[in-house]
């Protein structure tokens, strides 16, 4: 019986020859990532070294940190929180990668994500790099235990498999597709599992929305989500990858808990109301025509990459964000603005109205920018619930970047794909 490449990568960072799902080993990560953060890697710095006797880590190259958050207000609770990291990295010989973006898309970049890797964070959402055939799987504060050991144990997780048939029709994108998943078969349909993505669709869909979709994964109760490589994740990884990779994948004999099909033809937009990602909060856009808005923001580690900003960009040209909205839209990294700077997208977004921000976490959680009271706003970013970009009295629906851009013109949410046509 054949193996699936979530196994097949676990089997290799276990050195055995095989796994199945819900057996326990100790699993080796290539990379043991980490975003600085009050009560994350302040205390695991210090934990290692009084609870654990570890002055200088064994394998410098393993561990990779990143400074995204907390990056805009320039105060003194931000100064000493990246010193402390920049002190740590200094003393250990780990690199620390600031100022050039959100970590998730950053480690793409930087090359971390080769096929066949496997990487670990504390944040869920480094199951974003599962669009170029890496494993990443947010192990919270188990990462600990990676830091101190260089292994974690964990239980292999079954796959779901979706199968991905047609293609985006004008004004829909991987956030629709996302949350029409999690409408139609549950925020735990994938339960502990990996989503798995196969198919013509997922073949013809570009590298960033296959990153935005995977980053998404939580949201269905999974660990991670993962496309086998083909030639577009591989040219990728050629170009950037910081060594030698060797990419697996599945066997087409492979034992799946369930395949579901999804025929990327019949997606229309997805609006999900404020509260959480949970399936009885997706809505098709029509029922929420009208809904008034004062905010808008396209960004966050599941957005704000090329294929965004372009879609803004189509949706804005020529034309005026509505009177009094806020629309923040911050790519993803600083490589990312680059290139949206060349293509003249920056120029068609600042002269329609919205504020460009350089790369960060901050908008996202509601460091920079919040809501206030009664505010409502559209958003790509990652999470809806209460509190989350701001007041706990303002309200979050999430859509994608055509059904945010298309609301910032209106001022109240409307179809992208009217405002296409």
């Amino acid at each position: 019986m054949g193996s699936t490449i979530t196994e097949k990568i676990l089997a290799r960072a276990g050195g055995l020859d095989h796994v199945v799902p819900a057996q326990n080993a100790p699993f080796r990560p290539d990379y043991m990532i980490a975003y600085d953060y009050p009560g994350y890697t302040d205390v695991m710095f210090r934990q290692m070294k009084e609870d654990f006797g570890i002055d200088r880590v064994k394998e410098p190259e393993r561990y990779v940190l990143f400074i995204d958050h907390m990056t805009t207000r320039n105060n003194e609770r931000e100064l000493q929180m990246h010193n402390v990291t920049r002190d740590w990295g200094r003393l250990n010989g780990v690199e620390v990668h600031e100022g050039v973006g959100i970590g998730h898309q950053v480690a793409a970049e930087l090359g971390y994500a080769a096929p066949g890797s496997f990487l670990v964070h504390f944040d869920g959402h480094i199951s974003g790099l599962g669009a170029f055939g890496a494993l990443g799987w947010g192990v919270r504060k188990d990462l600990l235990e990676a830091w101190v050991t260089g292994a974690v144990y964990l239980d292999v997780p079954a796959s779901t498999r979706f199968h991905l048939d047609g293609g985006f029709a004008a004004g829909v994108d991987n956030r629709d597709l996302i949350h029409h998943i999690i409408a139609t078969y549950g925020a735990d349909a994938c339960a502990h599992q990996v989503m798995e993505y196969t198919g013509p669709g997922a073949e013809s869909m570009p590298i960033g929305r296959r990153q935005g979709l995977c980053a998404m994964a939580m949201f269905t109760g999974a660990v991670s989500a993962i496309f086998n490589p083909d030639e577009l994740s591989l040219e990728y990884s050629r170009r950037v990858a910081r060594g030698e990779f060797d990419p697996i994948y599945s066997d087409p004999d492979a034992t799946y808990s369930a395949t579901y099909h999804v025929d990327l033809d019949t997606l229309s937009p997805q609006v999900v109301l404020p509260g959480s990602a949970k399936s009885r909060n997706t809505r098709p856009v029509e029922d929420l025509v009208g809904t008034e808005l004062q905010h808008a923001y396209i960004g966050s580690c599941a957005s704000g990459r090329i294929e965004e900003i372009r879609a803004a960009a189509e949706i804005l040209q020529g034309k005026k964000v509505a009177a009094g909205l806020r629309f923040n839209v911050v790519p993803t990294s600083k490589q990312i603005y680059d290139q949206a700077q060349s293509e003249g997208l920056l120029d068609i977004l600042t002269e329609a109205g919205a504020r460009v921000a350089g790369a960060s976490c901050d908008f996202c959680v509601g460091y920079a920018s919040p809501l206030e009271p009664g505010d409502k706003c559209i958003s790509t970013g990652v999470l809806n619930i209460s509190g989350r970009m701001g007041s706990t009295e303002a309200e979050i629906y999430m859509g994608s970047a055509y059904t945010v851009a298309a609301s910032a013109l209106a001022g109240k949410i409307v179809d992208p794909r009217e405002v296409l046509a």
